[in-house]
């Protein structure tokens, strides 16, 4: 009798203990919502933005993170699409939660990887603030449509932001066009048949971003998006999108569906709706480029690297990897190295892009089924 009254107030006073502590990564011993990687004390802190439903920015930015931390000493800070009710649980699905926003106040640059967000104000403040500081912008793959809140439920001051602003001033198009250079337009190569080879434009051959670089180093098994010729203001091209065929069956459990970087087959002629005769890789789309931005009268004016790479299948590719690092070096003003240091961190085993469905798991709802979607993963 007396061991089972000890046990039974061993059980009470672990319950007690179970308290739900204040939502913050800042201790181990309260929930994390974020990723923090140290670098060196003296390097640049870099926010890395996820949330996207399809081309697992979750996955492919801790890595990112990590490798610019491991290797190159910058100091990182991942943060994540989540539903409020359960912190710490990564749901790209959910589009109106992304905690963190705030650490861009003191970030030195900021990556951005997310789709079709609608964030409330009290998060998109902190975008805002830092779009009118001047502050640099790193922008991968869906960041072209990064937010929209076009037909959502939500009130907001930041449509100017959305996909599908429509406006009379430079934010028409919004953060898409005027930040990065374009917005959603649509897939130029077939979606989940064909991938991208990056091709040097011939008038960035020497671009510092492009160090350790040659042609088809940049592969990924996304396809390329369409972008409107001439890209805005003073956008420099640098990497062209050369379209290629899947060689090899499609394979549903390769994360790159049987596409290889060796697919050297280039897609024929086909017909458009109207009958015209064209070819996806005449003219070629641009994948990468730089310019500038300028947010309005009381902002300052900042510089962008945009990528319409980077999915986490993409980050496979050692030349994909070069090609951020090298753009982050750029965008901080450092030197670049002749050849960046981009191994893998870990273990790193992306899976392939697709939409997935958040599904009930453990009683939860919004728990993302796919390897128990915890932050503490990615570590």
């Amino acid at each position: 009798m007396k061991q089972l009254l000890l046990l039974l107030s061993t059980l009470l006073l672990f319950s007690c203990n179970q308290v739900e502590t204040k939502t913050t990564s800042d201790s181990t011993n309260e929930i994390e919502q974020w990723l923090t990687f140290k670098g060196k004390p003296n390097m640049p802190k870099i926010v890395l933005v996820s949330g996207d439903e399809e081309y697992r920015s979750e996955e492919a930015l801790p890595q990112l993170a990590k490798i610019l931390a491991t290797h190159h000493g910058f100091n990182t800070t991942v943060l994540f699409a989540q539903d409020p009710k359960f912190p710490g649980i990564v749901n790209p699905n959910y589009t109106q939660n992304i905690p963190g926003l705030e650490k861009l106040a003191k970030a030195d640059l900021m990556i951005i990887f997310t789709r079709f967000r609608a964030l409330p104000d009290d998060q998109m403040k902190h975008i805002d603030a830092y779009l009118k500081s001047g502050k640099p912008v790193l922008g991968m793959r869906t960041s072209t449509h990064a937010f929209k809140f076009k037909d959502v439920d939500v009130k907001t001051s930041y449509a100017h932001y959305g996909n599908y602003a429509e406006v009379k001033n430079a934010w028409n198009g919004g953060f898409g066009r005027l930040v990065m250079g374009e917005h959603w337009i649509a897939h130029h190569g077939d979606h989940g048949s064909q991938s991208t080879h990056g091709l040097i434009a011939p008038e960035a051959a020497n671009h510092p971003i492009l160090n350790g670089i040659e042609n088809g180093d940049v592969w990924g098994p996304t396809d390329v998006y369409r972008v409107r010729l001439p890209l805005p203001g003073d956008s420099e091209t640098l990497l062209l999108g050369q379209v290629t065929d899947r060689e090899k069956d499609l394979n549903e459990k390769d994360p790159s569906l049987g596409m290889q970087p060796t697919d050297k087959k280039l897609p024929a002629d086909r017909n458009d709706k109207a009958g015209k005769s064209y070819n996806q890789n005449k003219p070629m789309m641009p994948i990468a480029w730089t310019k500038s931005y300028l947010t309005g009268p009381e902002g300052k004016p900042g510089k962008c690297f945009a990528t319409t790479m980077g999915a986490s299948t993409d980050l496979l590719s050692e030349g994909t990897r070069r090609l951020l690092v090298n753009a982050t070096y750029w965008l901080l003003g450092l030197k670049i190295p002749s050849r960046a240091q981009v191994d893998i961190v870990g273990t790193y085993q992306p899976t392939r892009f697709e939409f997935k469905p958040t599904e009930l798991a453990g009683g939860k709802e919004g728990y993302w089924e796919n390897k128990n979607r915890l932050i503490t993963t990615f570590k």
